[in-house]
């Protein structure tokens, strides 16, 4: 990759919203879920994560990954595990009118493939992923 691709791609970034490269709404589950929920929910949906939610006010209390569902079965059986129990808290967050440079340098400063998007009030309104910015990554390298 020459340098003009660099500069290319990080121009790229800061050009684009998060809101032009999430996918928009959330899929959730409460605290208590057992991770084994959490899998069947992940792969029967093929979403790579879920944001869990405190049980009593669906405040949201974390992001769980397939990563992390990887990680905790390597640990013990997932029917004894619950999302809450290992979901990466508190959830990162960010706008749909950020950057995905912005986003780029969370991920990054955060070592997290997801983040969360909130609109205005925190309400959650989707997720953005590694794989998003990666997309649009690829597609200004075709332009």
């Amino acid at each position: 990759m020459d340098a003009r691709a660099v500069t290319s791609g990080a121009i790229g970034l800061e050009e684009t919203r998060v809101r032009d490269a999430m996918h928009e709404g959330v899929l959730s589950c409460s605290a208590d879920t057992p991770l084994s929920a959490v899998a069947e929910l992940m792969a029967g949906r093929g979403v790579h994560c879920v944001v869990v939610t405190e049980a009593d006010d669906l405040g949201v209390w974390g992001v769980i990954s397939d990563l992390d569902l990887v990680a905790a079965a390597g640990v013990r059986d997932l029917d004894a595990q619950s999302a809450g129990g290992s979901a990466a808290t508190p959830a990162l967050a960010i706008g749909p009118d950020d950057t995905l440079q912005r986003a780029a340098q969370m991920m990054t400063e955060h070592a997290v493939a997801h983040l969360l998007v909130v609109d205005e009030s925190g309400r959650p309104v989707g997720v953005l992923s590694t794989l998003d910015v990666a997309r649009v990554l690829a597609e200004r390298s075709l332009q």
